[in-house]
């Protein structure tokens, strides 16, 4: 009697487990051969974290773009090297003595760490994002400046000047969400654009202001007042450039309709700000600001110079939850940077992506992973479900697990995905990044099932017909197989 009971014990999860895998197959399978997907790639993967087993897959090894799913190897990366409470940090420097009057006769030296955090909006409100440039001058007093006989000199080198990863797109550039990382980053490295639209279809918009300034930048404004709902419009303007050529449209009768654009050079607009400060300020200034690009200085000695004072930025596993609840492009390229100054001195954002491939290399033997930005915004990124699986799977066993974890958003509650598997099977139960692109969606994470089973998982289409809704709304239903497993 005792035997047959566990026989059909084993019977009842032998059944339940096949039902469940045939759910999960068949839901899979529907969203492959939909008419819609019959010419995209699709590649998908579903690995036990208990197990360390394959659960389901399809064409896990077919490595595509995966928009901003990508974050999710920035993100990894920088809490493995860095740490969760690694701060970077700004540098002020004098090259001269102060006199008994208060007078600096000298330069002051702005060194930037890289802080993506200085000025942000993410980390501060609209009213106080800029209260880092009181504090400066409040430091420059406390060690009896009352004069800076020299100039303010800013320095952004140690991230270099590409102003942008390589496999940017000349339509990204320009946006808010094309903007570059630098050693010297302010305010997000965003500028909004204020317009006034006309009341009818296809007459001009007029760029009623910039904010904040940003001196000798001009606008070629082409944009269009038309019917169509929301920003239609697109930047364009390369790094370090200030012509900027708007085209495109916006909806009809706005007074005050505001379009995101990326800052032309941060390390410029950081000397501008601080010296507009202390003009405001009781230290006397009547100097020039200046950039050491600008001056194109090929060697930079602090060694010979006085350090000031420090500014820290935020924590590295704060910058990391913005990263990856919002999905900030600058973040995840800063990260990457950070990444390769802190191991070798050279900031910039090849470096840290060759660190970064190698790293997963030796750690898990990846091959044929390709990685040309952090972000996901690169359309050359080459990545593969198994690749981010398992990625996920060491990160389920890192140190840092619990604070990787926390910094994915939630399905139907949190971030990203706050729409995803609202009122469904998944909500709550799906912890994932997603990536969104023209003809790309992708998302990475781990999903609890109700039986108490835990999966990491990962699914990625290029090229497929129809909405980029419809297709999150298909994926949902392979989502919600999991989650009912």
């Amino acid at each position: 009697m005792k035997i047959l009971s566990l026989f059909l014990i084993i019977l009842f999860y032998a059944l339940n487990l096949t039902f469940a895998q045939s759910t999960l197959g068949n839901a899979v399978q529907k969203f492959v051969k939909d008419p819609l997907h019959q010419n995209a790639s699709v590649s998908f993967k579903l690995v036990d974290l208990s197990t360390k087993k394959t659960a389901y897959s399809f064409d896990s090894e077919r490595t595509m773009a995966t928009a901003s799913t990508t974050k999710l190897f920035s993100t990894a990366t920088a809490l493995e090297l860095l740490g969760p409470n690694y701060r970077a940090k700004t540098r002020f420097y004098s090259d001269g003595n102060i006199d008994s009057n208060g007078v600096l006769n000298g330069n002051i030296w702005i060194r930037g760490g890289g802080d993506p955090s200085l000025g942000s909006k993410y980390f501060f409100s609209e009213e106080h994002q800029y209260d880092f440039l009181q504090n400066w001058v409040k430091e420059l007093q406390k060690i009896g400046i009352k004069t800076i006989a020299g100039n303010i000199i800013t320095d952004a080198s140690e991230f270099g000047y590409n102003g942008a990863p390589d496999g940017w797109s000349w339509v990204d550039m320009g946006n808010y969400y094309g903007a570059g990382p630098s050693g010297l980053t302010v305010g997000d490295n965003l500028i909004q654009l204020h317009f006034k639209t006309g009341s009818k279809v296809n007459q001009s918009t007029v760029l009623v202001k910039i904010h904040p300034f940003v001196p000798e930048l001009m606008y070629h404004n082409y944009v269009l007042s038309s019917q169509r709902r929301g920003d239609n419009s697109y930047i364009y303007g390369a790094p370090f450039s200030m012509d900027r050529f708007i085209t495109g449209t916006l909806p009809v009768n706005k007074e005050d309709f505001i379009v995101k654009g990326s800052l032309p050079d941060p390390e410029k607009q950081v000397a501008y700000l601080f010296a507009q400060e202390l003009i405001k300020s009781e230290i006397q200034f009547n100097g020039h600001y200046k950039t050491v690009r600008e001056m194109d200085l090929s060697k930079n000695d602090y060694d010979n110079r006085t350090l000031i004072f420090t500014h820290s930025g935020e924590r590295l596993i704060d910058i990391i939850n913005k990263t990856n609840f919002k999905s900030i492009n600058l973040f995840a390229e800063h990260l990457v940077c950070l990444i390769a100054y802190k191991k070798t001195g050279n900031g910039s954002s090849r470096k840290g992506l060759e660190i970064i491939e190698s790293y997963w290399k030796n750690k898990l033997g990846f091959t044929s992973i390709h990685l040309t930005d952090g972000s996901g915004l690169s359309r050359m990124n080459a990545i593969s479900a198994t690749h981010f699986t398992s990625l996920l799977y060491y990160m389920n066993t890192s140190k840092y697990s619990k604070e990787f974890f926390h910094s994915l958003p939630v399905a139907g509650e949190s971030g990203t995905l706050k729409v995803i598997c609202r009122g469904q099977a998944g909500q709550g139960r799906v912890f994932a990044k997603s990536g969104t692109m023209r003809r790309i969606k992708s998302y990475a994470g781990y999903i609890h099932s109700k039986s108490g089973k835990k999966y990491a998982f990962a699914i990625t289409i290029n090229n497929p017909e129809g909405s980029i809704r419809n297709v999150r709304k298909k994926m949902e239903v392979i989502f919600n197989a999991i989650a009912n497993q």
